[in-house]
């Protein structure tokens, strides 16, 4: 295979893993801001879909990701990475551990009841029972 379509698959793990974080955040955001005001709320049967599906998006990633070539997975898992740095140094060294006063402004952060942690440890779990399903659906795989 050649290095470009290597370098393709690759990236497209991280894109799967973003898609996923996406669909997720609808109901988390769901769940800790229920009073902001959108204009357009999703039914609750589509973000359940949604859910659902980034799930099954994740087994297509398990289980069809090193069929472009052994170390597809890792390497993507590796490029998905790269972006910790750069947040980490973004939030912490450039804005110093705060949000810039533009984007509490845009997003009502600055009042104390408009965000909670409802979901708690919600998100978490999301994300920890969507690498397991990674890791499930890579050992059933079969090339």
């Amino acid at each position: 295979m050649s290095d470009y379509v290597f370098i393709l698959a690759a990236s497209n793990v991280g894109y799967i893993i973003f898609i996923f974080m996406n669909l997720n955040a609808v109901w988390i955001h769901r769940i800790d801001r229920p009073q902001w005001k959108r204009p357009f709320k999703a039914p609750s049967w589509l973000l359940l879909i949604s859910v659902i599906l980034s799930y099954v998006n994740l087994v297509f990633l398990g289980m069809g990701s090193d069929i472009w070539g052994t170390g597809t997975l890792l390497t993507g898992l590796i490029f998905s990475s790269l972006v910790i740095p750069v947040f980490l140094f973004r939030h912490y060294i450039q804005d110093k551990g705060t949000f810039p006063l533009s984007v509490t402004d845009d997003n009502n952060l600055d009042d104390d009841k408009s965000v909670t942690n409802h979901a708690s440890i919600l998100p978490y779990l999301a994300l920890g029972m969507g690498i397991v399903v990674v890791i499930v659906s890579r050992l059933l795989a079969k090339y």
